[in-house]
């Protein structure tokens, strides 16, 4: 394109430039024509008035030029004196310095004007240049603003292109999200109907196991109370004393376990948020433990306090906690001892459900050791008492069951119990009566 332009501002150039030429040349040429005739004319008038007789008057020159050029116009004037035959020769003599003089000022003007035209040339020449630097400048602005504009439109693709990208992705994340959620609503349903089955068969096998253990007791209360006839029994007074405390301890934790109930709730949402499932579903058993413990806590007024025999029994063990020496019977004692074995187990799931989880080991973390009741019916010890050695069975079991081993307990009669020694250790229980 700049190639055309530039052809075209050529070819008009070398046109004017040839009109000039030809014009001039044209006026140069009619001009002399001119003057030859009014020469021809004027020496042919000159010759008629020599034939005539007519004296010719001889111009005198002068140095000036402007004088001159008049004395050469009144000289060319006819004049009315006779010429005489000497002074034509001399007439012919001035006529062609005339002539010459003529010719060379006729020389000068042309060339005045080849320069005047030369000079025109080179500022037509210079318009023209600077007309192409300015048509340059044009096609670079030109050239310059397409690709601004190119670039434009390639940026505009391009984040068209990455927002199209960015929907496509949020699509497909929403679309993950979805199966993520149908199959995340698919597993729960399975686990809570799995979970539903196994609270069944645990419940049953619990219910098997507090009846065994309920004849158990009963026998060892039989045979407690056979042996404790021997023994010295507790004054009325005691008694009351002490039928009174566990009335109290029981009003105070019927109270606890329906705060407990809401701070599990919000328990297993964190759980949930932190995708921590094993954990939750050990988590929801234990709250199911918990709150059948509750219901058999409801006929806590009917107990018979007179013929518990851990009411008339007294104390035959004493151990140590905190610096502190504390007296129990029998009854109390094999409480403690049952708080630790069942610390333990539940320890042993949270262990498991934490290593199933991939999360770290953090036993305090757990809201069944930070509840610690599991077990506890609000009788014959303190509460605290109680939550203090199901925690020390809780810690032992955690680490079995985080680790896969078996350092602190062991399976036995369908449960995990804590070893003997381990046991020993804890409690630290000495016969008073050895």
């Amino acid at each position: 394109m700049r190639v055309n332009i530039w052809n075209r501002v050529m070819r008009g150039m070398v046109i004017g430039a040839m009109s000039l030429a030809g014009m001039s040349t044209i006026a140069t040429a009619q001009e002399r024509q001119g003057r030859g005739q009014r020469g021809r004319e004027e020496r042919g008038q000159g010759e008629q008035r020599g034939q005539q007789g007519q004296p010719e008057q001889r111009p005198q020159r002068s140095r000036q030029p402007e004088v001159q050029g008049h004395q050469s116009e009144q000289a060319s004037q006819p004049s009315n004196q006779p010429v005489t035959i000497r002074q034509r020769p001399q007439r012919a003599q001035r006529n062609a310095e005339e002539q010459q003089q003529q010719n060379a000022q006729r020389q000068q003007q042309d060339a005045q004007r080849q320069q005047q035209n030369a000079q025109q040339q080179q500022q037509d020449a210079q318009r023209q240049q600077q007309m192409r630097a300015q048509q340059e400048r044009q096609l670079e602005g030109q050239r310059e603003r397409q690709q601004r504009s190119e670039q434009e439109s390639s940026r505009q693709r391009e984040r068209v292109q990455q927002q199209q990208q960015q929907e496509a992705q949020r699509r497909q994340a929403e679309q993950r999200q979805r199966q993520d959620r149908g199959q995340w609503d698919q597993g729960q349903r399975d686990q809570r109907q799995q979970q539903g089955q196994r609270n069944e068969q645990q419940r049953q096998g619990r219910e098997q196991r507090d009846q065994q253990q309920q004849g158990q007791w009963d026998q060892q209360r039989r045979q407690q109370g056979q042996w404790n006839q021997q023994r010295p029994r507790l004054s009325q007074q005691r008694q009351q004393q002490l039928i009174h405390e566990q009335q109290q301890r029981i009003e105070q934790y019927r109270s606890r376990l329906d705060q407990r109930d809401r701070i599990a709730q919000q328990w297993a949402r964190q759980l949930q948020g932190q995708r921590r499932m094993a954990h939750y579903r050990f988590q929801q058993q234990y709250v199911e433990r918990l709150r059948e413990q509750q219901r058999r806590l409801q006929n806590w007024r009917s107990h018979d306090y007179n013929n518990d025999p851990y009411f008339y029994t007294a104390p035959n063990y004493r151990y140590s906690r905190g610096g502190s020496y504390y007296e129990v019977n029998q009854y109390a004692a094999d409480l403690l001892r049952e708080a630790v074995n069942l610390g333990y187990e539940e320890g042993l799931r949270a262990g498991q459900a934490d290593r199933e989880d991939g999360w770290r080991f953090s036993y305090q973390d757990a809201y069944a050791y930070q509840d610690g009741n599991y077990g506890f019916t609000g009788y014959y010890v303190n509460q605290d008492e109680y939550n203090h050695y199901f925690r020390e069975g809780f810690q032992r079991g955690y680490e079995d069951g985080y680790y896969g081993r078996h350092s602190y307990g062991n399976y036995s009669g369908g449960r995990y119990l804590i070893l003997g020694a381990v046991l020993g250790q804890i409690l630290n229980l000495q016969n008073l009566f050895d």
